[in-house]
């Protein structure tokens, strides 16, 4: 079988380059990091329904 898209392969190989960054970094430095990013998912509005 031949894939276009390995995402097993793609989150190994993310997962073992994220850890070498991490090891030569301090917590602090890695608190930084992560909020670089910013929030993973934005925050909606509940919406409110109306009951007649």
């Amino acid at each position: 079988m031949n894939k276009m898209f390995d995402a097993v392969k793609f989150q190994r190989e993310r997962r073992r380059s994220l850890a070498e960054k991490l090891t030569k970094m301090t917590p602090k430095e890695m608190v930084k990091f992560f909020k670089s990013f910013g929030p993973a998912t934005s925050r909606r509005k509940r919406m409110r329904t109306t009951s007649a």
